[in-house]
């Protein structure tokens, strides 16, 4: 039988300067900053996780921001488009709302949804669509309310060097379905309620350049260990080099470059983002794996200060 991924478990992208980041996320968009730490591999920049209110897979959205980074472009070998899902009837207000804030919307469909189509402030391209599927984040800031609150991810379109192979993987490998083909785009749905639609660009792209404004990487759902390893196994078969495990304190990380040349992960649900601090508090201050605790005042002067504000 094959294995059959439950879908996004978190996008990864590069951005700007770390307040714009929080006050476009958090300010505008109503998410919860859920965690706030380093990235470990270079402790001088934040990490910055935002998602419903308990930060459930599905729903985080991760940043590097690195203030006065070189703009990237999007294109081929990136994830081009991020998804949030929103309830039904809740479109409007998020028209209305981002016009408030300035924000050029677009009006687009795609089999037989209608998205909202925009750019954050540091170029990175997303739209938020209704549907029924998925739990109301019953997170309320900044005049949005569970009513209207991004319930996660609706998912992600994916530019591919190689459409054809990256839809081979994706549905053979990865284990999603494949919907149909509309115009440049064909869909997949994965197995879970939330962060489960993928849509494929077959037409070709400029090729993508990381800098502020890309996605650094895509992230699928393992259930823990034992079926991380599992999908570990099964695409070293497949010929793909996968990372060793890489612990990143909230999850579990493995990584490869799929053949369209988009960096995939695969990150375990557990343990999840309330082990080192209670969910109450989550993203109020600076958390740091233990291997740079040691070095805390020092990280604490590197880093720019942010807060989360109503807008």
């Amino acid at each position: 039988m094959v294995k059959q991924s439950m879908g996004i478990h978190h996008v990864t992208a590069i951005v700007g300067n770390p307040q714009e980041n929080v006050d476009f996320y958090a300010g505008i968009l109503g998410l919860r900053l859920v965690k706030r730490t380093v990235n470990f591999d270079d402790p001088g920049t934040y990490h910055l996780y935002f998602g419903n209110a308990g930060g459930s897979p599905g729903t985080i959205m991760t940043f590097f921001p690195w203030p006065g980074a070189y703009t990237g472009r999007i294109g081929t070998g990136q994830v081009g488009v991020t998804s949030f899902v929103v309830p039904n009837g809740a479109l409007s207000f998020w028209e209305k709302r981002l016009a408030n804030y300035n924000i050029p919307v677009t009006r687009k469909e795609r089999f037989g949804e209608k998205y909202l189509s925009f750019k954050d402030v540091h170029g990175l391209q997303l739209e938020i669509v209704e549907r029924e599927e998925g739990e109301i984040n019953p997170w309320s800031f900044g005049g949005v309310s569970p009513e209207e609150a991004i319930k996660g991810f609706g998912g992600a379109t994916l530019y591919s060097s190689r459409p054809e192979q990256t839809a081979e993987l994706l549905e053979q490998v990865l284990g999603l379905e494949r919907i149909g083909q509309e115009g440049d785009y064909i869909r997949f749905k994965a197995a879970d309620r939330i962060g489960n639609i993928i849509d494929l660009k077959v037409s070709p792209n400029g090729r993508g350049r990381m800098g502020a404004g890309t996605v650094h990487h895509i992230a699928w759902r393992a259930k823990d260990d034992y079926d991380q390893m599992e999908w570990k196994h099964l695409l070293e078969s497949y010929g793909f080099h996968v990372t060793p495990v890489q612990d990143r304190n909230y999850f579990h990380s493995i990584y490869f470059r799929e053949q369209g040349e988009i960096l995939f992960e695969i990150a375990t649900d557990p343990p999840g983002f309330a082990h080192d601090e209670s969910e109450e508090t989550m993203g109020e201050k600076l958390m740091l794996p233990s291997w740079y605790e040691p070095q805390r005042d020092k990280i604490e002067k590197v880093l720019l200060p942010i807060e989360v504000r109503e807008l």
